[in-house]
């Protein structure tokens, strides 16, 4: 994996008289040739004519010791310029036996094994958090698993969220990024008012009770619940969405509908209800291919999952439902 070192560190000499911005990235350090020219004080005829002796006789392999880099010059316009890395500097330093090349290699070698260092350190604590983060969602899922209201069919739904959810983790610590980091998502996303919400919600309950599966009790408001987990989706905070992706608002709205019984009854069909609907209403339903993201035992165990869920664990939820309904195709579950 490609190290993400890109930065730049001064290099000076104790007498002052060489003071050179030096890039690092890739694990390794880069100057051009007007730098070395600089560094070992030698014509640039001199510096290029090592540097095509080293390619010529095979000493290195171009494109493994080379890049362009953009460059600011002093009329203050960018460049694209050749830079060579550390293998590049130190062959040229030897072949014009210049000390000063002896120095910056020192000099270069302690800089690296610092920044790769810190950065063994970074990655090591993302790891840890990464891996804290995904045994407190297993540790959900055990619970769950454990629940009466656990059926066949949603504890099937609840084997196969486990697995893409373990399959995002994996790929996610392949590419060295969070596991339980927000997914940056897609920005929007149009909540239902309260009375279409409402409207809805009626409709379902009709049907449920058609079916004998419901009584009056279900969806009946108490208070002004809901309409405050609305509002609260909505708001801004200094002018800025406070929940600013379709993911956000998914995942909140269920997790509120679910955990803050807006209802008499019914809280956690209602609030897989309303999550449905609010992806259906922003085209998030299906993925690119006409598939649901999720199907009906998913969606069941998904639901009983928030419903089990700690409150102290409302951030490991909320992470974990957006991360499911990332668009990136990997992360798509049914």
């Amino acid at each position: 994996m490609r190290d993400n070192i890109n930065q730049i560190q001064l290099f000076e000499t104790q007498d002052g008289q060489i003071n050179l911005e030096v890039r690092l990235q890739d694990e390794t350090v880069w100057l051009n040739q007007s730098q070395m020219v600089m560094l070992f004080g030698r014509d640039q005829s001199v510096i290029a004519r090592h540097i095509r002796n080293l390619f010529k006789e095979g000493e290195l392999e171009h494109e493994a010791v080379y890049a362009k880099f953009a460059y600011t010059a002093e009329d203050s316009k960018t460049y694209q310029v050749d830079y060579y890395n550390l293998d590049v500097i130190i062959s040229v330093g030897y072949r014009v036996k210049s000390p000063r090349g002896v120095l910056f290699r020192k000099w270069a070698t302690q800089t690296l094994k610092q920044h790769l260092v810190q950065g063994y350190t970074l990655n090591q604590q993302r790891f840890d958090e990464n891996a804290q983060a995904l045994e407190a969602a297993l540790a959900l899922v055990r619970k769950t698993a454990q629940s009466p209201e656990l059926s066949t069919d949603a504890g099937r739904g609840l084997v196969e969220i486990v697995s893409r959810y373990t399959q995002t983790f994996l790929w996610l610590q392949r590419y060295d990024e969070g596991l339980l980091n927000e997914p940056a998502g897609q920005n929007g996303g149009q909540l239902p008012t309260f009375e279409e919400a409402t409207r809805k919600l009626q409709h379902l309950k009709q049907s449920l009770m058609a079916k004998g599966e419901a009584t009056d009790l279900f969806a009946q408001p108490r208070g002004d619940g809901l309409s405050a987990i609305l509002g609260n989706l909505n708001q801004s905070v200094f002018g800025d969405p406070a929940y600013p992706t379709i993911e956000s608002k998914a995942a909140h709205l269920l997790y509120f509908v679910v955990k803050n019984h807006p209802f008499s009854d019914g809280n956690k069909r209602s609030g897989a209800f309303l999550f449905v609907d609010f992806l259906h209403i922003n085209q998030r339903l299906f993925n690119k291919n006409g598939e649901a993201v999720i199907n009906d035992t998913g969606l069941a165990a998904l639901t009983l999952l928030v419903a089990e869920s700690d409150p102290k664990q409302k951030a490991t939820l909320i992470k974990l439902i957006m991360t499911m309904l990332s668009t990136t195709p990997e992360k798509e579950f049914a």
